[in-house]
Protein backbone atom coordinates (compact mmCIF):
# COMPACT_ATOMS: atom_id res chain seq x y z
CA UNK A 1 0.00 0.00 0.00
CA UNK A 2 1.29 3.55 -0.77
CA UNK A 3 2.28 6.04 1.77
CA UNK A 4 -0.84 7.87 0.38
CA UNK A 5 -3.23 5.09 0.95
CA UNK A 6 -1.96 4.38 4.14
CA UNK A 7 -2.35 8.18 5.23
CA UNK A 8 -6.03 8.84 4.00
CA UNK A 9 -6.70 4.80 5.43
CA UNK A 10 -5.42 6.59 8.65
CA UNK A 11 -7.55 9.96 8.00
CA UNK A 12 -10.75 7.30 7.94
CA UNK A 13 -10.02 5.76 11.26
CA UNK A 14 -9.59 9.24 13.25
CA UNK A 15 -12.39 10.29 11.33
CA UNK A 16 -14.62 7.59 12.89
CA UNK A 17 -13.74 7.45 15.98
CA UNK A 18 -14.39 11.16 16.51
CA UNK A 19 -17.55 10.11 15.00
CA UNK A 20 -18.37 7.34 17.95
CA UNK A 21 -17.69 10.18 20.64
CA UNK A 22 -20.76 11.83 21.96
CA UNK A 23 -19.54 15.32 21.81
CA UNK A 24 -19.99 15.17 18.39
CA UNK A 25 -21.34 18.45 16.57
CA UNK A 26 -22.95 20.24 13.51
CA UNK A 27 -19.69 21.51 12.35
CA UNK A 28 -17.72 18.03 12.94
CA UNK A 29 -20.37 16.69 10.59
CA UNK A 30 -19.98 19.70 8.07
CA UNK A 31 -16.18 19.01 8.55
CA UNK A 32 -16.34 14.82 7.67
CA UNK A 33 -18.95 15.60 4.86
CA UNK A 34 -16.22 17.86 3.42
CA UNK A 35 -13.67 15.44 3.75
CA UNK A 36 -15.32 12.70 2.29
CA UNK A 37 -16.36 14.95 -1.00
CA UNK A 38 -12.91 15.66 -1.34
CA UNK A 39 -12.31 12.06 -3.09
CA UNK A 40 -13.85 8.54 -3.68
CA UNK A 41 -10.92 7.42 -1.90
CA UNK A 42 -11.56 9.43 1.30
CA UNK A 43 -15.69 7.72 1.14
CA UNK A 44 -14.18 4.13 -0.02
CA UNK A 45 -11.90 4.51 3.17
CA UNK A 46 -14.36 5.72 5.35
CA UNK A 47 -17.19 3.14 4.06
CA UNK A 48 -14.30 -0.05 4.66
CA UNK A 49 -12.94 1.00 8.25
CA UNK A 50 -16.39 1.49 9.45
CA UNK A 51 -17.30 -1.95 8.22
CA UNK A 52 -14.28 -3.37 9.45
CA UNK A 53 -14.61 -1.83 12.94
CA UNK A 54 -18.20 -2.59 13.24
CA UNK A 55 -17.60 -6.37 12.61
CA UNK A 56 -14.13 -6.16 15.23
CA UNK A 57 -16.88 -4.77 17.70
CA UNK A 58 -19.32 -8.03 16.86
CA UNK A 59 -16.82 -10.33 17.30
CA UNK A 60 -15.63 -8.80 20.64
CA UNK A 61 -12.40 -8.67 19.99
CA UNK A 62 -11.82 -5.26 20.85
CA UNK A 63 -12.95 -3.06 23.94
CA UNK A 64 -14.00 0.21 23.85
CA UNK A 65 -12.78 3.47 26.24
CA UNK A 66 -14.54 3.53 29.57
CA UNK A 67 -17.61 5.75 29.59
CA UNK A 68 -15.34 8.17 32.16
CA UNK A 69 -12.61 8.69 29.60
CA UNK A 70 -11.29 12.05 27.98
CA UNK A 71 -13.24 14.05 25.62
CA UNK A 72 -10.28 16.17 24.60
CA UNK A 73 -10.11 16.49 20.51
CA UNK A 74 -6.95 15.42 20.92
CA UNK A 75 -6.13 11.48 21.15
CA UNK A 76 -4.64 10.65 24.44
CA UNK A 77 -2.02 7.92 24.26
CA UNK A 78 -3.78 5.27 25.40
CA UNK A 79 -6.62 6.57 23.06
CA UNK A 80 -4.20 6.51 20.57
CA UNK A 81 -3.27 2.99 20.91
CA UNK A 82 -6.31 1.77 20.74
CA UNK A 83 -7.38 3.56 18.09
CA UNK A 84 -4.00 1.95 16.55
CA UNK A 85 -5.29 -1.67 17.17
CA UNK A 86 -8.89 -1.06 16.47
CA UNK A 87 -7.14 0.18 13.05
CA UNK A 88 -5.03 -2.68 12.83
CA UNK A 89 -7.92 -5.30 13.13
CA UNK A 90 -9.67 -3.53 10.64
CA UNK A 91 -7.05 -3.44 8.23
CA UNK A 92 -7.10 -7.43 8.73
CA UNK A 93 -11.05 -7.85 8.25
CA UNK A 94 -11.01 -5.70 5.59
CA UNK A 95 -9.89 -8.31 2.87
CA UNK A 96 -12.57 -10.58 4.25
CA UNK A 97 -15.71 -8.16 3.55
CA UNK A 98 -16.37 -8.28 0.61
CA UNK A 99 -18.90 -5.86 -1.00
CA UNK A 100 -22.07 -7.68 -1.83
CA UNK A 101 -25.10 -6.68 -0.15
CA UNK A 102 -23.08 -4.71 2.06
CA UNK A 103 -24.32 -1.67 3.93
CA UNK A 104 -21.87 0.89 5.31
CA UNK A 105 -22.78 3.71 8.02
CA UNK A 106 -21.71 6.76 6.45
CA UNK A 107 -23.14 8.94 8.43
CA UNK A 108 -25.75 9.44 11.35
CA UNK A 109 -28.31 9.58 8.64
CA UNK A 110 -26.99 8.10 5.48
CA UNK A 111 -26.19 4.45 4.42
CA UNK A 112 -24.42 3.05 1.66
CA UNK A 113 -25.27 -0.24 -0.25
CA UNK A 114 -23.39 -1.80 -2.64
CA UNK A 115 -22.90 -4.62 -5.11
CA UNK A 116 -20.27 -6.37 -6.97
CA UNK A 117 -19.71 -7.19 -10.33
CA UNK A 118 -22.69 -9.77 -11.41
CA UNK A 119 -24.27 -9.22 -7.90
CA UNK A 120 -27.72 -8.44 -7.51
CA UNK A 121 -29.66 -7.57 -3.92
CA UNK A 122 -32.57 -6.34 -2.96
CA UNK A 123 -33.36 -3.60 0.29
CA UNK A 124 -36.22 -2.97 1.72
CA UNK A 125 -36.65 0.31 4.03
CA UNK A 126 -38.86 1.24 7.47
CA UNK A 127 -41.35 3.15 4.69
CA UNK A 128 -42.26 0.11 2.87
CA UNK A 129 -40.50 0.94 0.17
CA UNK A 130 -37.95 -1.50 -1.39
CA UNK A 131 -34.70 -1.20 -4.01
CA UNK A 132 -33.32 -3.59 -6.54
CA UNK A 133 -29.32 -3.38 -7.14
CA UNK A 134 -28.04 -4.39 -10.55
CA UNK A 135 -24.47 -5.30 -10.91
CA UNK A 136 -22.03 -3.16 -9.85
CA UNK A 137 -24.03 -0.40 -8.14
CA UNK A 138 -23.65 1.87 -5.73
CA UNK A 139 -26.28 3.17 -3.86
CA UNK A 140 -26.71 5.69 -0.67
CA UNK A 141 -29.75 6.49 1.04
CA UNK A 142 -31.09 9.17 3.62
CA UNK A 143 -34.21 7.81 5.38
CA UNK A 144 -35.35 10.00 7.80
CA UNK A 145 -38.85 10.96 9.28
CA UNK A 146 -38.38 13.75 7.31
CA UNK A 147 -36.67 12.83 4.11
CA UNK A 148 -36.31 10.57 1.99
CA UNK A 149 -33.32 10.43 -0.51
CA UNK A 150 -30.80 8.20 -2.57
CA UNK A 151 -28.07 8.51 -4.57
CA UNK A 152 -27.14 6.57 -7.81
CA UNK A 153 -23.38 6.57 -7.55
CA UNK A 154 -23.30 4.35 -10.17
CA UNK A 155 -25.20 1.45 -11.91
CA UNK A 156 -28.47 0.94 -12.07
CA UNK A 157 -31.59 0.09 -9.73
CA UNK A 158 -34.84 -0.36 -9.96
CA UNK A 159 -37.59 1.65 -7.36
CA UNK A 160 -40.66 0.55 -5.67
CA UNK A 161 -42.03 3.48 -3.74
CA UNK A 162 -44.50 3.67 -0.71
CA UNK A 163 -45.81 6.76 -1.80
CA UNK A 164 -46.36 9.53 1.05
CA UNK A 165 -47.35 13.01 0.04
CA UNK A 166 -45.87 15.47 2.77
CA UNK A 167 -42.13 13.33 2.19
CA UNK A 168 -41.45 12.64 -1.49
CA UNK A 169 -39.15 9.65 -2.57
CA UNK A 170 -36.24 11.58 -4.46
CA UNK A 171 -33.76 9.71 -6.39
CA UNK A 172 -30.61 11.64 -7.64
CA UNK A 173 -28.20 10.17 -9.94
CA UNK A 174 -25.79 12.14 -12.03
CA UNK A 175 -27.35 15.67 -11.17
CA UNK A 176 -30.09 14.78 -12.46
CA UNK A 177 -33.43 14.22 -9.61
CA UNK A 178 -36.17 11.88 -9.94
CA UNK A 179 -39.50 12.58 -7.90
CA UNK A 180 -41.64 9.70 -6.86
CA UNK A 181 -45.02 10.43 -6.60
CA UNK A 182 -46.04 7.08 -6.06
CA UNK A 183 -44.90 4.18 -8.43
CA UNK A 184 -42.80 1.96 -10.02
CA UNK A 185 -39.42 2.72 -11.57
CA UNK A 186 -35.95 1.79 -12.57
CA UNK A 187 -33.02 4.05 -12.76
CA UNK A 188 -29.87 3.63 -14.88
CA UNK A 189 -26.62 5.46 -15.13
CA UNK A 190 -24.64 5.23 -18.52
CA UNK A 191 -22.14 7.20 -20.61
CA UNK A 192 -25.07 8.05 -22.63
CA UNK A 193 -27.23 9.59 -20.24
CA UNK A 194 -29.32 9.19 -17.03
CA UNK A 195 -32.19 6.35 -18.18
CA UNK A 196 -35.44 6.55 -16.21
CA UNK A 197 -38.45 3.95 -17.19
CA UNK A 198 -41.84 4.09 -15.24
CA UNK A 199 -43.52 0.80 -15.01
CA UNK A 200 -46.53 1.93 -12.63
CA UNK A 201 -47.25 5.60 -11.50
CA UNK A 202 -46.05 8.80 -11.99
CA UNK A 203 -42.57 10.50 -11.64
CA UNK A 204 -41.13 13.69 -12.26
CA UNK A 205 -37.57 13.80 -14.23
CA UNK A 206 -35.49 16.82 -14.08
CA UNK A 207 -32.83 17.67 -16.10
CA UNK A 208 -30.72 18.72 -13.13
CA UNK A 209 -31.26 18.50 -8.88
CA UNK A 210 -30.26 22.29 -9.38
CA UNK A 211 -33.03 24.71 -8.47
CA UNK A 212 -32.75 26.61 -12.07
CA UNK A 213 -33.17 23.23 -14.21
CA UNK A 214 -34.02 24.08 -18.02
CA UNK A 215 -35.64 20.99 -18.65
CA UNK A 216 -38.44 18.60 -16.63
CA UNK A 217 -40.62 16.19 -17.41
CA UNK A 218 -43.69 14.08 -15.85
CA UNK A 219 -43.47 10.75 -16.75
CA UNK A 220 -46.32 8.19 -16.50
CA UNK A 221 -46.46 4.46 -17.10
CA UNK A 222 -44.70 3.43 -20.50
CA UNK A 223 -42.43 6.73 -20.30
CA UNK A 224 -38.59 6.09 -21.07
CA UNK A 225 -36.72 9.20 -20.54
CA UNK A 226 -33.14 9.53 -21.33
CA UNK A 227 -31.42 12.80 -20.19
CA UNK A 228 -28.16 14.21 -21.36
CA UNK A 229 -26.73 17.48 -20.52
CA UNK A 230 -29.75 19.46 -19.80
CA UNK A 231 -31.85 17.78 -22.30
CA UNK A 232 -34.63 15.28 -21.91
CA UNK A 233 -35.74 13.28 -24.38
CA UNK A 234 -38.92 11.08 -23.60
CA UNK A 235 -40.28 8.12 -25.34
CA UNK A 236 -43.04 5.30 -25.05
CA UNK A 237 -42.64 1.64 -24.88
CA UNK A 238 -45.32 -1.43 -24.34
CA UNK A 239 -45.22 -2.49 -20.76
CA UNK A 240 -43.44 -6.25 -21.72
CA UNK A 241 -40.61 -4.08 -23.89
CA UNK A 242 -40.00 -2.49 -20.13
CA UNK A 243 -40.19 -5.61 -18.61
CA UNK A 244 -37.58 -7.29 -20.88
CA UNK A 245 -35.37 -4.86 -20.05
CA UNK A 246 -35.68 -5.19 -16.23
CA UNK A 247 -34.95 -9.25 -17.18
CA UNK A 248 -31.56 -8.79 -14.79
CA UNK A 249 -33.86 -8.56 -11.40
CA UNK A 250 -34.59 -12.25 -12.97
CA UNK A 251 -30.58 -13.27 -13.53
CA UNK A 252 -31.25 -12.64 -17.58
CA UNK A 253 -30.61 -10.81 -20.27
CA UNK A 254 -32.67 -11.16 -23.15
CA UNK A 255 -31.88 -10.08 -26.74
CA UNK A 256 -34.27 -9.37 -29.83
CA UNK A 257 -32.14 -8.50 -33.10
CA UNK A 258 -29.75 -7.40 -30.83
CA UNK A 259 -26.28 -6.72 -32.75
CA UNK A 260 -23.38 -8.57 -31.24
CA UNK A 261 -21.65 -5.65 -30.32
CA UNK A 262 -24.24 -4.73 -27.51
CA UNK A 263 -24.93 -7.85 -26.25
CA UNK A 264 -20.82 -7.92 -25.71
CA UNK A 265 -21.17 -4.41 -23.74
CA UNK A 266 -24.31 -5.65 -21.58
CA UNK A 267 -22.87 -8.95 -20.79
CA UNK A 268 -19.85 -7.11 -20.04
CA UNK A 269 -21.81 -5.10 -17.32
CA UNK A 270 -22.10 -8.79 -15.11
CA UNK A 271 -18.95 -10.58 -15.76
CA UNK A 272 -15.21 -10.46 -15.22
CA UNK A 273 -15.08 -12.54 -18.31
CA UNK A 274 -14.66 -9.75 -20.92
CA UNK A 275 -16.46 -10.54 -24.35
CA UNK A 276 -14.50 -9.18 -27.48
CA UNK A 277 -16.35 -8.73 -30.26
CA UNK A 278 -14.61 -8.65 -33.57
CA UNK A 279 -14.99 -5.88 -36.38
CA UNK A 280 -16.42 -8.11 -39.02
CA UNK A 281 -18.77 -9.73 -36.26
CA UNK A 282 -19.74 -6.45 -34.28
CA UNK A 283 -23.47 -5.73 -37.18
CA UNK A 284 -24.22 -9.15 -37.01
CA UNK A 285 -27.27 -9.45 -34.64
CA UNK A 286 -28.85 -12.58 -32.14
CA UNK A 287 -31.81 -12.81 -30.20
CA UNK A 288 -32.48 -15.14 -27.18
CA UNK A 289 -33.22 -15.58 -23.39
CA UNK A 290 -29.59 -15.78 -21.75
CA UNK A 291 -28.57 -15.98 -17.98
CA UNK A 292 -26.88 -13.03 -17.30
CA UNK A 293 -23.54 -14.95 -15.56
CA UNK A 294 -22.63 -17.01 -18.49
CA UNK A 295 -20.88 -15.07 -21.20
CA UNK A 296 -19.22 -18.50 -22.00
CA UNK A 297 -23.17 -20.07 -22.61
CA UNK A 298 -23.42 -16.79 -24.64
CA UNK A 299 -20.37 -17.32 -26.91
CA UNK A 300 -20.85 -20.88 -27.57
CA UNK A 301 -24.49 -19.97 -29.06
CA UNK A 302 -23.14 -17.21 -31.29
CA UNK A 303 -20.42 -19.51 -32.65
CA UNK A 304 -23.43 -22.18 -33.51
CA UNK A 305 -26.03 -20.07 -34.46
CA UNK A 306 -23.59 -17.20 -36.73
CA UNK A 307 -21.24 -19.61 -37.18
CA UNK A 308 -18.37 -17.23 -35.64
CA UNK A 309 -15.04 -18.53 -33.96
CA UNK A 310 -13.85 -18.51 -30.41
CA UNK A 311 -10.78 -17.10 -29.42
CA UNK A 312 -9.66 -17.34 -25.66
CA UNK A 313 -7.32 -14.81 -24.88
CA UNK A 314 -4.15 -14.90 -22.07
CA UNK A 315 -5.57 -11.78 -20.79
CA UNK A 316 -8.67 -13.43 -20.12
CA UNK A 317 -11.13 -12.22 -22.52
CA UNK A 318 -12.80 -14.43 -25.10
CA UNK A 319 -13.04 -12.78 -28.88
CA UNK A 320 -15.83 -13.21 -31.11
CA UNK A 321 -15.18 -13.42 -34.74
Amino acid sequence: MSASARDVRAAAAIWHDRLERDDWTAQNQAELDSWLEQSLAHRVAFLRVDAAWNRADRLGALGRAPDNASDEQTVSPKRGLLLYLKFAAAAVLIASLGSAGAWYALAPRDRIFATPIGGHETISFADGSSVELNTDTVLRARMTTEQRIVWLEKGEAFFHVKHDRLHPFIVIANNKRITDLGTQFSVRDEPQGVRVAVLQGKVWFDASEKQNATQSALLGAGDVAVARGDAISVTREPAQVLETGLSWRRGLLVFKHTALADAAAEFNRYNRLKLVIADQAAKRTIGGTFPAGDVEAFARVAKNALGLEIERRANGTLVLR
